[in-house]
């Protein structure tokens, strides 16, 4: 019985760090359903609601390789059960957020946790396995984020129609005390004994890099793109950024090891985890919001179309591993990422108030095609470098994930109100307010444009919304199948590496 105590343990760490995988994706598009319901309860701007989502991918992005170096040098296990913990209390804290820029401070703290909670967590993992047991048991890890992206539209969905707004978190927060129980019941302390203090040069300044280019962006379409105070954004983005990759040049033992691009599949892989973020996870967080405050759908109704996408997360991700006996991860990344570019067109040309019906079979392709890179690109983020630099490999791949998408969401709602204000602003009076009634509409908030726009019937926002949305939909699609072919030709032949 003794030799096989590990095995329950270890699998039980597993289940764990899953657990704590699927909550940060619940915490990141679990409120998306109710973003109409929390601006308004909250009095948000449209700016202010678009943070909601964004503050949180920040810090989480930004920060995970910084949190791993201290789960590395404080010990992964007690890193991990302060980040859950916290990240529990945090999510009760943000259902009492008296207003919105509480509330985006709060999701902001939490993006700090989940970051910590996330690199703890797999440092964790890469003590407890080896060999391919490490590469199945990452696979796992990237499958329960894509759980919790599955569950997080219908289940966060409900709640908000039987409880409100504010019993959304309490999934999160199940998902989280269980993670916490475990992790502290079954894994074992463990530090780098080589550890040396944090790159904290580095982390702030990848931080306020992307903290400036976040915001520029977000505050493009009102402000206008030639604003100095946009334009002064952009410029400081790009000089910290710069500085940024001056600092990691420079320490000794740097947050991002900038060497590792080097390898053409690194790089291809690094393209394969922002995939996603274009074709699957920016629709994650728009289409709830369109559902419910543009075509009139309930929460429910909403949830269970967005179940169509999400629901192929659940499956689909596990066989890409076994098809690798007959196809290449390469083969097989680039034929989904095709596939998905394919059910993202379609998606554009479903009209508005066409209901569910007519949405779910661009949502299935979409969600099919983006499965198979999903199931992989966890375990391929490991394997395209030498093994003594896979866990430094594994942390760059979820800063881009991560980061990836909070750049992602910024551009993509900037986009669509840019295109909504194309289209809104020859029917009104005063063309200097097509920004506002754009940024309403972006936000779910058509009764918000109509009051702004009195004398345009509501179907005719509603048209314009529509060509906006499938505008948007052609640019994703033609970024998917762009990254799919890019993808394909780096990932192709495999590059065998030693030791």
């Amino acid at each position: 019985m003794e030799d096989q105590s590990p095995t329950w343990r270890s699998a039980a760490v597993l289940v764990a760090v899953c657990l704590a995988s699927a909550s940060m994706p619940l915490a990141f598009t679990g409120p998306t359903v109710a973003l109409p319901a929390i601006g308004e309860a909250l009095g948000g701007s449209p700016v202010a609601i678009n943070w909601a989502t964004n503050a949180y991918l920040l810090t989480f992005g930004s920060l995970l390789l910084a949190a791993g170096a201290l789960a590395d040098r404080y010990g992964r296990k007690r890193v991990f059960a302060i980040a859950t913990g916290v990240f529990g209390i945090l999510s009760v804290m943000i259902a009492f957020s008296p207003d919105m820029t509480s509330f985006n401070l709060i999701r902001a703290a939490q993006g700090v946790m989940a970051a910590a909670a996330m690199s703890a967590g797999m440092a964790v993992l890469a003590q407890e396995f080896h060999g391919p047991g490490q590469l199945r048991a990452f696979s796992f890890v990237g499958v329960s984020f894509g759980v919790g992206l599955s569950v997080a539209p219908i289940a966060s969905a409900y709640l908000f129609e039987l409880f409100g707004w504010r019993s959304i978190l309490a999934l999160v927060v199940a998902f989280d005390v269980a993670a916490f129980l475990i992790g502290i019941a079954f894994m074992k302390e463990s530090r780098d004994p080589d550890a040396t203090r944090v790159d904290w040069p580095g982390s702030v300044s990848f931080t306020v890099a992307l903290a400036a280019l976040t915001t520029a962006i977000l505050e493009g379409p009102g402000r206008g793109w030639s604003d100095p105070v946009v334009v002064a954004l952009f410029a400081a983005a790009a000089a910290i950024l710069i500085a940024f990759v001056v600092i990691e040049r420079r320490v000794a033992r740097p947050m991002l090891d900038l060497d590792l691009f080097r390898y053409r599949q690194f790089v291809g892989v690094q393209l394969l985890a922002a995939a996603p973020a274009y074709g699957f996870v920016v629709l994650v967080v728009l289409l709830p919001i369109r559902l419910v405050g543009i075509d009139g759908m309930s929460a429910s109704e909403a949830g269970l179309t967005m179940l169509a996408m999400s629901a192929p997360l659940l499956v689909l991700p596990l066989l890409a591993g076994s098809l690798t006996r007959w196809l290449s991860p390469a083969t097989l990344c680039g034929l989904g990422l095709v596939v998905a570019s394919v059910g993202v067109f379609w998606l554009g040309q479903v009209p508005i108030g066409a209901g569910t019906a007519a949405m779910v079979p661009a949502l299935l392709v979409i969600g099919v095609g983006m499965s198979f890179p999903w199931g992989l690109m966890d375990g391929l983020a490991v394997s395209v470098v030498p093994k003594e630099r896979a866990g430094m490999a594994a942390g760059i791949f979820g800063t881009v994930r991560v980061a990836g998408e909070g750049i992602a969401l910024a551009l993509t709602t900037a986009l669509l109100s840019g295109l909504a204000q194309a289209k809104v602003s020859p029917l009104i009076a005063q063309p200097t307010a097509s920004s506002l009634i754009a940024e309403r509409l972006v936000t779910g908030d058509l009764g918000g444009a109509s009051a702004l726009a009195p004398e345009v019937p509501a179907p005719a926002l509603l048209a314009s919304y529509g060509d906006a949305f499938s505008a948007l939909s052609l640019c994703l699609a033609a970024v998917t199948l762009i990254t799919a072919v890019v993808v394909f030709l780096s990932l192709r032949r495999p590059v065998v590496h030693q030791g």
